[in-house]
Parts: C-alpha cells; sequence; structure tokens
C-alpha cells in the first residue's frame, strides 16, 4: 500500500467521505502493477486497488539485482531518475519510490525523486522508468546486430581449394 486519500463532500446532513487508495502489487522477480481504488469504505478501496494492480502487472528487465541503464522520467510533475548500482548498496530511495523498486524486485538502485511529490505522479513516474528499461541483447536483436563479446558459435566455412590461387601474383609492395 503506497498512499490512501480521503475526500469529503458537504451534503445538507454533513459530511460524507469517500477514500481512495493506491496500491502496488508484484512478485519480486520482474513483475509489477499499480492500482487505484475508490470506495465509500477503506477496505473496499484497497481491495479494488489490489484487483487493478494484480490485473496491471508488467514485466520489468532487470540485470541480476540492479538495473541495466540509467532512466529519467517524468509524468505529471514528478521527475524520477534511476540509476543502477553495485551489489550491497541497497534500494536507496524514497517511501514511494521503494515501494515500487522493492514490489519489482531491485534490490540494488540509486535513486532520486524531483518535482512534485504527490504520491499517484511519483509512483506512475518509477512504473514508467522501470517499464522503460531494456537489456543489451534485446537492443541488439531489435536491430539485427550480434551481441559484441557474445560467445555465439561462428560457421565454419568450408576451405575451397582454387586452382589458380598459387598462379596469381602476389600483390606489389611499396
Amino acid at each position: 500500500m503506497i498512499f490512501i486519500n480521503r475526500s469529503s463532500k458537504v451534503v445538507k446532513g454533513g459530511r460524507r467521505f469517500n477514500f481512495s487508495a493506491l496500491i502496488v502489487a508484484g512478485d519480486g522477480k520482474g513483475k509489477v502493477g499499480l492500482g487505484l481504488g475508490k470506495a465509500g469504505e477503506v477496505a473496499d478501496a484497497i481491495r479494488k486497488a489490489s484487483e487493478n494492480a494484480r490485473q496491471a502487472m508488467v514485466s520489468v528487465a532487470l540485470t541480476g539485482d540492479t538495473i541495466p541503464h540509467r532512466v529519467d522520467t517524468c509524468y505529471g510533475g514528478a521527475n524520477i531518475m534511476l540509476r543502477p548500482a553495485c551489489p550491497g548498496t541497497g534500494v536507496i530511495a524514497g517511501k514511494i519510490v521503494r515501494s515500487v523498486l522493492e514490489s519489482a524486485g531491485v534490490k540494488d538502485v540509486l535513486t532520486k525523486s524531483l518535482g512534485s511529490n504527490n504520491a499517484a505522479n511519483v509512483a506512475k513516474a518509477t512504473l514508467a522508468a522501470l517499464t522503460g528499461l531494456r537489456k543489451r541483447v534485446d537492443i541488439y536483436a531489435d536491430r539485427g546486430v550480434p551481441v559484441p563479446g557474445a560467445s555465439a558459435e561462428k560457421p565454419v566455412a568450408e576451405a575451397v581449394s582454387a586452382p589458380d590461387a598459387e598462379a596469381a601474383p602476389a600483390p606489389a609492395q611499396e
């Protein structure tokens, strides 16, 4: 659970309260979702939000326990910067960003949240940053280029002997 908001409407007999809940759900292995639920009771809002979060789960590209590269994202007025970190660093983040990253299964990352601190926009910006991550292998595959340094088996070319190979003149050296 990230945030619960209470809103009120003034009517003839007094105030009527409504609640909204922002929930993040994840499996800790690269899938995370964000859900918002609104209801007249807190429990109903949380239930609706968790259902929405489970239905909206997306896959995230992770490299071990960290992210593959740096990413900067904006959503509304919230700006989020995520940077990969060495093993053992932990999740260096604020409350909202931390909950989204831990649900996704990220264990080592450096973050900075700039601009708005609206919980919904910060959570959506963090989710947008995570979905914008791509692994190096996937980028090379999309371009149709072999990954440099990868140990891919190279096809063995059959040696074809040309009868005139020995008779060809050697190039002149200058």
